[in-house]
């Protein structure tokens, strides 16, 4: 069975930096796509990073997130940094069960799904 497990939410000042991690288990991911999701109060899940042969961003988080992974641990990452107010939602991992090669954003695009962390970001 597989399971995606994040963790690192919790409340920080704007400004701040969050580390989120979601770990990995039942599957190896690291010739898969993986990416982190977002959802705040009253809107749609959002895409935020992916990574697949190379790193990609929404551009409302670019150039203050950063994805990475260590296959070794079976972990994806997501280091925040100069978080803002509405940066505030629940982050979700997603693991692509698929080969590809090409940049993948939408819901559809991932079948496996982490449980969501919140990340609360105080002005």
């Amino acid at each position: 069975q597989v399971q995606l497990v994040e963790s690192g939410g919790g409340l920080v000042q704007a400004g701040g930096s969050l580390r989120l991690s979601c770990a990995a288990s039942g599957r190896t991911f690291s010739n898969y796509a993986m990416a982190w999701f977002r959802q705040a109060p009253g809107k749609e899940r959002e895409f935020v990073a992916g990574l697949n042969w190379n790193a990609y961003y929404a551009d409302s988080v670019k150039g203050r997130f950063t994805i990475s992974r260590d296959n070794a641990k079976n972990t994806v990452y997501l280091q925040m940094s100069s978080l803002k107010p509405e940066d505030t939602a629940v982050y979700y991992c997603a693991g692509r069960g698929r080969p590809g090669s090409r940049r993948y954003t939408g819901d559809i695009d991932y079948e496996y799904w982490g449980q969501g962390t919140q990340g609360t970001v105080s002005s």
